[in-house]
């Protein structure tokens, strides 16, 4: 299917790091209070079970105020709770065979971090590609950091959106202009912060004053 770039304006991943006494259905919804734009549901600790729970959950959450619902990696949770779309990363199941599985109509989303990443994620089905580190991140230790001019690249090279990803938050989103992405793609921007509706609206905010050239 085709994806709406102006999803890609502010795209939240989440991480129940920063739970505190707050739930992570709640986090999100303050999210989406703030503007968030597109929610993809991370979980690398999760039993099954407990997954495809917190799944129907937040995708009850995106439907209420009209924003896609992505699953991270996990292809068989997207499926079962009908989720809008899953991203796979470089090392995960390929893009021709995720799109085998889950269809035409669900969204696909692939890591790159190359050029020939990209374009082979474009040319395997995919809608959209996720494009980091751009910075350095402490959400993910082992990803590598690319260059603005590497960003840049990948953007020319391929017709399908650009989110960056990576470390991105309020003080360096600004140095992301000019580079041809769609958006951004925060975790610890968003959730990590005590007030996580009021944050998302000011990152939003950025987010829309990047993209203007």
């Amino acid at each position: 299917m085709r994806w709406d770039k102006k999803k890609m304006l502010l795209y939240a991943v989440t991480d129940r790091s920063w739970l505190g006494q707050k739930t992570l259905v709640t986090q999100v919804e303050d999210a989406l209070k703030g503007g968030a734009t597109c929610i993809q549901l991370r979980e690398k600790e999760l039993d099954h079970k407990s997954f495809l729970k917190e799944a129907f959950e937040i995708k009850a959450l995106c439907n209420k105020y009209n924003v896609p619902f992505i699953i991270n990696d996990d292809v068989g949770i997207a499926i079962k709770c009908g989720a809008d779309g899953v991203h796979v990363g470089q090392h995960d199941m390929s893009p021709w065979k995720v799109r085998e599985k889950i269809g035409e109509k669900m969204i696909l989303g692939v890591s790159a971090q190359t050029v020939e990443q990209a374009m082979l994620a474009e040319k395997g089905g995919a809608d959209y590609l996720g494009v980091g580190a751009v910075f350095t991140t402490l959400t993910k230790l082992d990803a590598d950091a690319i260059s603005y001019e590497t960003l840049k690249a990948i953007c020319l090279a391929v017709m399908i959106p650009v989110v960056a990803i990576g470390g991105i938050n309020k003080q360096n989103i600004m140095k992301l202009r000019g580079s041809g992405v769609d958006g951004v793609a925060l975790v610890s921007a968003i959730f990590a912060s005590e007030d996580i509706e009021q944050e998302t609206k000011e990152l939003r905010s950025l987010s829309e004053r990047m993209l203007q050239q």
